[in-house]
């Protein structure tokens, strides 16, 4: 995982944990320092995360299977007014964002662990795309499609067992 922001070394170590338990491989975590002026769209106040997926590969100073950024941001991409987070599907990476994972953004205080439920799920949710997941039907799947952070509150940080069984045949 690459902290492409500034992040506590407590969350990221927790998130880096629940990667590993759903994935059952170890996960690292490394610092990103990316400039992102370059993929800020003033029109929008937000980042292209599509742009910022294809930059990802060439951040880490690793080689590594699986790579996901992890940013502070606003993330777009042209068809949609916001994005969590975004992967290539079957291929090595994805970014994700805690910027709407965060209550405060809706007018709630602030709920770090729930923060910290959000930004797993969505890590966990983008790495399976690149495992080759697509989204899932069983509303408890951490594949299920989620437009609004309601959704992700409703789904688990676990795999079904379909998406499970998937995962374990690669």
């Amino acid at each position: 995982m690459l902290s492409c922001g500034s992040f506590e070394r407590e969350f990221l170590k927790r998130i880096s944990g629940e990667v590993e338990a759903s994935f059952r491989h170890p996960a690292v975590t490394e610092e990103c320092h990316l400039d992102l002026s370059p993929f800020y769209n003033p029109a929008r106040r937000q980042y292209d995360g599509d742009r910022l997926l294809h930059q990802i590969p060439g951040c880490p100073k690793t080689e590594y299977t699986k790579i996901i950024g992890l940013f502070r941001v606003d993330l777009y991409i042209p068809i949609l007014t916001y994005i969590f987070g975004q992967a290539i599907l079957g291929q090595k990476t994805a970014v994700a964002s805690v910027y709407r994972l965060r209550n405060e953004l809706y007018g709630l205080k602030p709920d770090e662990e729930l923060l910290l439920s959000r930004t797993v799920k969505e890590v966990v949710h983008e790495l399976g795309h690149t495992f080759g997941l697509i989204h899932c039907h069983s509303m408890t799947c951490v594949m299920r499609s989620s437009t609004y952070v309601e959704e992700i509150d409703l789904k688990d940080t676990l795999f079904c067992p379909r998406c499970r069984a998937l995962l374990d045949n690669q």
